[in-house]
C-alpha cells in the first residue's frame, strides 16, 4: 500500500461533520488557507500541532463542539480561522474557575467549623 506523500495530508482533522472546530495535525502559521472537506478556512493565527482552530463563528456562550460532543463553550466571541483553547473556551468537562472557588470556599468552612469545634 503506497502512503500518502506528506504534500497531500490533511492539515488539519473535522472529527466529526458535525464540529465546529478542527484540530491541526501539524504546525499552522497565520495566514495559511487549510482545506477541509466542506471548504477552508484562513487562519487569523498560529495554531500549534493538536491544538483546536474555529471552522466557522462560534458566539459567546455558544457549545464548541469536537467529536460531535459539546467540549465547553465559548467564553468570548471566537472567528473562523481562530485559535480554540482554555483563553476562549470555558470546559463542559473539567472544573473551571468557578467550581475551584467554591471548593476552596467550603474547605475553608469544613476547617473554620473543626477550628471551633
Amino acid at each position: 500500500m503506497a502512503e500518502t506523500p506528506v504534500s497531500e495530508r490533511p492539515r488539519a482533522l473535522v472529527l466529526d461533520p458535525a464540529d465546529n472546530v478542527a484540530v491541526a495535525v501539524i504546525a499552522l502559521s497565520a495566514g495559511e488557507v487549510v482545506e477541509l472537506e466542506g471548504g477552508a478556512v484562513t487562519l487569523s493565527e498560529p495554531i500549534r500541532f493538536g491544538h483546536k482552530l474555529a471552522l466557522r463563528a462560534i458566539p459567546a456562550g455558544e457549545p464548541v463542539v469536537k467529536y460531535n460532543e459539546t467540549i465547553g463553550r465559548a467564553s468570548t466571541a471566537i472567528e473562523p480561522g481562530t485559535h480554540v483553547h482554555v483563553h476562549n473556551v470555558v470546559s463542559a468537562r473539567l472544573p473551571g474557575p468557578e467550581v475551584a472557588a467554591a471548593a476552596a470556599a467550603a474547605a475553608a468552612r469544613a476547617a473554620g467549623a473543626e477550628a471551633s469545634s
